[in-house]
């Protein structure tokens, strides 16, 4: 009995011994032709045990290359993709650049402060205008995240004013209200399930009637075996 123990290591193991040893008699093929028709089959019924592969991009050329891989890139057959070698696929991804400063405004995010430098270099007025009240807006929306309390316009002009050492000044318009959803619903009257109420007490909604056994009409019910207002079931 052969146990895995003594048995060759498993190059990529999502595929299986078997298809391992299919891989591995390619070697021994002698005729070409025969090598590169089988290599092809090969190809086809790897990506058929392994349907999860198709949702990956060029799936087709990472089956090529895994074929390579179990051989260890000894195997003389073509592909209709570029052969790997053994230097590309042990080679490491550059290092992603982090920046190494924090910045200015930690409070306001390094977003801001790449809008204010975009709005600084501006020249034409008008753009200014709104590139100042875009910022103003967005550092009121920034402070009403972490405060209950509303802030007053001419807190958020001098801090704009000390970001930008006075060179962008906003306008008293509507582009700098925070817009509060729980304004509304406060104004609103609402009863005990949440709801508005649409029909005060009195007030005489089309849906009132009047009851049984009260005053002023509405339907009433003359039948004599229900005339104590017994429910019926």
């Amino acid at each position: 009995m052969e146990y895995n123990t003594v048995r060759p290591k498993m190059i990529i193991r999502e595929y299986g011994r078997h298809i391992q040893k299919m891989i591995e008699h390619l070697l021994t093929i002698e005729d070409r032709e025969k090598r590169q028709r089988q290599a092809n089959y090969l190809v086809e019924l790897m990506g058929f045990l392994n349907p999860h592969l198709k949702t990956v991009e060029d799936y087709r050329q990472k089956l090529w290359d895994h074929l390579f891989l179990i051989t260890d890139f000894k195997l003389d057959v073509d592909s209709p993709y570029p052969i790997p070698t053994a230097e590309e696929l042990a080679a490491r991804p550059d290092p992603i650049p982090y920046p190494r400063r924090h910045p200015r405004y930690s409070h306001l995010g390094k977003n801001l402060e790449l809008v204010i430098d975009k709005a600084l270099q501006e020249e034409d007025p008008g753009k200014r205008q709104g590139f100042a009240n875009s910022i103003a807006y967005y550092m009121k929306l920034a402070y009403n995240t972490w405060h209950k309390d509303s802030i007053h316009d001419d807190a958020i002009q001098q801090e704009l004013a000390n970001i930008t050492k006075g060179q962008l000044e906003f306008n008293n318009s509507g582009y700098v209200k925070a817009y509060r959803p729980s304004q509304d619903r406060e104004m609103q009257p609402q009863n005990r399930y949440g709801r508005q109420n649409r029909y005060k007490r009195g007030g005489g909604g089309p849906s009132q009637q009047a009851q049984p056994g009260q005053g002023g009409g509405g339907k009433r019910n003359n039948n004599n075996n229900n005339k104590y207002g017994k429910k019926r079931y």
